[in-house]
This record gives structure tokens, C-alpha cells and sequence, in this order.
């Protein structure tokens, strides 16, 4: 387990393996994170900057203000479908699909994360406007226009192929079907020869959202993001020993990794919230 402080190593990587290292990862958190009180209290202090609906929690950094401006650009409404791209416990796509009486279908590779995402759509009263799939950003396993809109809440990041991301949200949209991210980018120089984000990093999303079809209508860098990142992996590190003891060794193992990548090597550019849709063609 890395200590605070540690050198990285950078390491070739192919981008299969990289993204099962984000899949094991993601895998070994969601299963635990329910365990963690500790996790729960420093993320809800310090990733989210103010309060969020806590039966729509998420481990990502959108805030509140961000999910209600997302919620408003996607404008669905009763008898609408929501994809809720990389879900992993499904909270934020819930939590629209609840204010918006849609229903939301969520795709994620990490089979704990979408085990919890259906445990959470039954808590709060919609497993019946909701249903959860494996798959990735670029082979989401939903049809041609399946949905009307598209979310994706802090992880396109990690994914190996971007292009393929923004190609695939295209496919699964309906003509003018709207789509609202939360993604970093990422800072070539800085990640090079890095496992995960050293694959395909990107450091702006605008092109590959044109060149896929999109028509952006926001692309706007997220007020107080730095803050927020190095305050909650800070926070992590800090509080090792007992994210440890509650979520075991291979969940804080994964949430250490990612701090200590993050605050040593400051691999993001921006943290942005883009508000796109789909062109006709």
C-alpha cells in the first residue's frame, strides 16, 4: 500500500489493463463504501461542497448546484428515458429521474456498483423506472435512440477511448437528445506513462464532442473544484487507518491510490460541467 508522500512509479500500461485496474478499484469501493461511516462524513464535508440529498450520495464531486443545473438543461419529463453513463451507485441519475419522473437506465462495469445502484432504486421507490446494465462507455449495450437524454457524473477520465465515449452517447441518443457531464481534464504532460490516466488523457472535451455530433451549449470549468479534490483526498489520507479498518484492505487500498495520484502529481487541467446535445444527421 502506498504511503503518503511515496513516489509514483510511472509505468507503461495497455488501456485494457488500465481500465481493469478502474474496474477492480471501483469494484472493491462500492462493495465497502455502505460499511464507512468515516468515508461517509469526510466525503459529504469536503467533496461536495454543501449539502446533498444523502439517499442520492455519490463518490464523485458534483455538487448540489451542479446536479439541479443539470437536471434543468436535460429538461426530461413523465415517460422520458435517462442513460446514466459509468452510474456506479446510481445516485445522481436517480435523484433526476425521481424530480423529473423519468426513468433511468444506468450502465456501469463494476458489478458492485450496479448491485448497489438496484438496491438504492429500491430504497427510494424506483425500481420500477429504473434498470441496470454492465457495460462500458463505448459499448453501453443500449439500442439506437435508446434514450432522450444522457448523464455523466466524473468518470470519462478514466476511460480508455474518449472518442468512443461521445460516439456511443450519440448512437444511444434520440435526435436532439441532450447530454450533461462532469468530467477532469486530464494534462498530457503531466500523466505520461502514468497507469489509467496516462491513457488517452484529454485535455479538452469541446473537439471530440463536435467532431462526434454534439452541439455544445455549456462548457464551463466547475467553481471551486481544486479545493475541493485536494481537501477530500487530503481528508483520505488522514484518515487511513480507519477507512481501512471499516472498508478492509483492498477498498482503501483503491482510495488511497487515487489520492495519492491526484495530490502528488496534480493530473487535472479543469474539472468542467458541459451541457451538450445531439445534432441530426
Amino acid at each position: 500500500m502506498n504511503k503518503p508522500g511515496q513516489n509514483l512509479q510511472r509505468v507503461g500500461v495497455r488501456a485494457d489493463s488500465a481500465f481493469d485496474v478502474v474496474v477492480d478499484g471501483y469494484d472493491a469501493v462500492y462493495a465497502a463504501v455502505a460499511s464507512s461511516p468515516a468515508f461517509a462524513r469526510l466525503w459529504a464535508d469536503h467533496a461536495g461542497g454543501g449539502p446533498f440529498p444523502a439517499e442520492f450520495a455519490h463518490i464523485g464531486f458534483l455538487t448540489y448546484d451542479e446536479l439541479l443545473a443539470m437536471a434543468q438543461y436535460l429538461a426530461l419529463g413523465e415517460g422520458t428515458v435517462l442513460a446514466d453513463l459509468a452510474c456506479g451507485a446510481g445516485g445522481p441519475g436517480l435523484w433526476i429521474a425521481a424530480q423529473c419522473r423519468a426513468s433511468v437506465i444506468g450502465v456501469d462495469p463494476s458489478f458492485a456498483g450496479l448491485s448497489q445502484a438496484r438496491k438504492r432504486a429500491e430504497q427510494v421507490g424506483l425500481a420500477n423506472r429504473s434498470r441496470y446494465e454492465q457495460g462500458t462507455f463505448a459499448s453501453t449495450g443500449l439500442g439506437h435512440g435508446a434514450a432522450d437524454a444522457a448523464l455523466s457524473v466524473d468518470a470519462i477520465q478514466y476511460a480508455p477511448d474518449k472518442t468512443g465515449v461521445f460516439r456511443e452517447a450519440f448512437r444511444i441518443l434520440r435526435p436532439g437528445g441532450r447530454l450533461a457531464v462532469s468530467a477532469f481534464e486530464v494534462d498530457p504532460e503531466r500523466v505520461a506513462g502514468i497507469p489509467v490516466l496516462g491513457v488517452d488523457p484529454v485535455p479538452d472535451y469541446a473537439p471530440l464532442l463536435e467532431t462526434a455530433g454534439f452541439a455544445i451549449d455549456s462548457y464551463k470549468e466547475s467553481v471551486g473544484w481544486a479545493d475541493r479534490v485536494s481537501a477530500a483526498f487530503g481528508a483520505v489520507m488522514e484518515a487511513m487507518p480507519t477507512l481501512t479498518d471499516e472498508m478492509g484492505e483492498a477498498a482503501a487500498a483503491s482510495l488511497q491510490m487515487e489520492a495519492a495520484v491526484t495530490l502528488q502529481l496534480r493530473p487535472y487541467r479543469r474539472r468542467v460541467i458541459v451541457h451538450a446535445r445531439r445534432l441530426e444527421r
